[in-house]
């Protein structure tokens, strides 16, 4: 692993949410984790919009919230 790699991976804590996107031409795929790997949420599938990227954004937000999550951050 890079040190760059390490910092991230040190940067998670119990208060961390993560998320990631598999990101395509047209619809993308998010899915949401806690530090220990469970999945929380149902994944969501959105479209590479303007209006996809605002609804990606109240979805994770809404998780964050809904869990108790303090911090936000993408692998």
């Amino acid at each position: 692993m890079h040190s760059t790699q390490n910092a991230r991976i040190n940067q998670i804590t119990s208060s961390t949410l993560i998320v990631g996107v598999d990101i395509a031409k047209f619809k993308h795929e998010a899915r949401t984790q806690d530090f220990r790997g469970v999945e929380l949420g149902k994944p969501l599938a959105f479209e590479n919009t303007q209006d996809g990227f605002e609804l990606f954004v109240s979805w994770f937000r809404k998780i964050s919230t809904e869990s108790g999550f303090e911090d936000v951050t993408s692998p």
